[in-house]
């Protein structure tokens, strides 16, 4: 993958899932993202979340390198398998564009130490 030509994209998914499929959509879910962070160099990182007590809504926080990064993980065999997979068991799904501010964890500052 060429290097980074823009700004991170930062996004938030949120997701309601059919409560009756949840574990088989956790399942899917861990699948896609294990594959992603693996497989493809432009993404960054991908945190799924159950909010507290209403384990339908699924929060899925995305960093991709560039827009160039996102539109290629949205081509990827990966990602494509699990929307297939999954599009019966999401009963929303709403796109949430951020404006990151600060962007850092844990790794990024073991690197500067260094």
């Amino acid at each position: 993958m060429p290097p980074p030509t823009g700004k991170p994209i930062v996004r938030i998914a949120e997701l309601e899932i059919d409560p009756e499929q949840i574990e088989s959509y956790k399942a899917l879910l861990s699948r896609e993202i294990e594959a992603s962070i693996r497989l493809e160099e432009g993404v960054l990182a991908l945190y799924a979340l159950a909010v507290k007590e209403s384990p339908e809504k699924i929060r899925i926080f995305e960093v991709y390198a560039d827009q160039g990064a996102y539109q290629a993980h949205l081509r990827t065999p990966h990602f494509l398998e699990y929307k297939a997979s999954t599009s019966a068991m999401v009963r929303s799904l709403r796109l949430v564009e951020t404006e990151p501010i600060v962007l850092a964890d844990k790794l990024d500052d073991q690197r500067r130490l260094r």
